[in-house]
């Protein structure tokens, strides 16, 4: 294995240290992705660079003429603050001829769109949720397609931003308050899908042209109250302590190996196809008690800090973090840009 020089662009404030002494556990959770992965890279051999980056190209531009990186390994989730983004910055390091890590510019774009991404998977035919998008200033008419209950957040922000109990909504008057909660609190368009009752499956995919699916792994609401929703809202995923009390964990899907394992691997692996997505990203899927599988979401560049569900599944799958890791960069290396065609 040659060792590279790997420039990681990191927003500002997260550039991790070089050891975890002095460390608390609260200190390092803003921050621990980019440390598994630095800390990790540096243990393969390789020499790293970490920048941090919040409203300014230069630092980039700067480490790219001074540092001549391999590659990028690509960390950053938006740029002034704007989660969409984060595709200008892949398409700079390709205009930069710079090989990176992660999905490609295009495939960023499609799958942050969360109402474009639906659209193209239904023109190709892959069950997802019906929905509608209503704009920031519109007013709200329920189309009659869309039966209660539904389900209400922001076509752009990810990771659960925004996402509560309250997003699941029941009635017109509960839809118009909650549409007009996400117009103000993200800025954004609102999009209303019809809210699948059944399991969250997350199915992680690596590779650009030949593909690999990593085992299917599940959200376990454990001991939540039985009149709430089994969404993964903020509280869900991000608050220890929630997830303490109700007993909420993620685990393998134990029984979807096998015919039902390799149903889902196909019908996400033409999701990522679709999307036009490289380097790797997580499926987010509903399970129904009838066996029917609808694709909520695409995340291009997931979290992959060591431990989490995309790292946990992929060692299931034999693929340990050092393996995973030099394995994202390999794919960003062989990924045939356009520029490259030029040479």
């Amino acid at each position: 294995m040659s060792k590279l020089r790997v420039l990681v662009l990191v927003r500002t404030g997260h550039v991790p240290p070089l050891t975890l002494d002095g460390i608390s556990d609260k200190e390092l959770d803003a921050w621990k992705a980019e440390f598994d992965v630095c800390d990790t890279l540096r243990h393969l051999g390789h020499e790293v660079l970490p920048i941090g980056v919040y409203d300014d190209l230069a630092p980039i531009r700067d480490a790219l003429t001074e540092f001549k990186p391999h590659i990028t390994f690509m960390l950053l989730e938006e740029f002034h603050g704007v989660v969409t983004y984060d595709f200008a910055i892949i398409s700079y390091l390709e205009l930069m001829q710079q090989p990176y890590t992660g999905c490609n510019p295009r495939g960023l774009l499609l799958s942050k769109d969360k109402a474009l991404s639906k659209k193209i998977l239904t023109y190709h035919r892959i069950p997802t949720p019906r929905f509608t998008v209503f704009p920031v200033g519109r007013t709200v008419h329920r189309p009659k397609k869309l039966e209660f209950p539904l389900f209400v957040k922001s076509v752009t922000e990810d990771a659960s931003f925004g996402i509560s109990q309250a997003s699941i909504v029941r009635t017109d008057e509960q839809l118009i308050e909650r549409v007009s909660f996400v117009h103000e609190h993200a800025g954004d368009d609102a999009i209303v899908e019809q809210y699948i009752e059944g399991r969250e499956i997350y199915v992680g995919v690596i590779g650009n042209q030949r593909l690999q699916t990593f085992p299917a792994w599940e959200m376990d609401f454990g001991q939540m109250p039985d009149d709430t929703a089994r969404i993964a809202t903020s509280q869900v995923k991000w608050n220890r302590k929630y997830q303490e009390k109700h007993g909420i964990t993620t685990h393998e899907a134990d029984d979807l190996r096998g015919e039902a394992g390799e149903k889902i691997s196909k019908i996400c692996k033409r999701v990522y196809r679709a999307l036009n997505m490289s380097g790797y990203a997580r499926m987010d899927l509903r399970l129904t008690d009838s066996g029917d599988i609808y694709v909520l979401e695409a995340n291009a560049n997931p979290n992959i800090e060591y431990g989490e569900d995309f790292a946990e599944s992929a060692e299931r799958a034999s693929v340990d973090y050092e393996s995973l890791l030099q394995r994202i960069l390999n794919l960003g290396l062989r990924y045939k840009a356009a520029w490259m065609t030029n040479l």
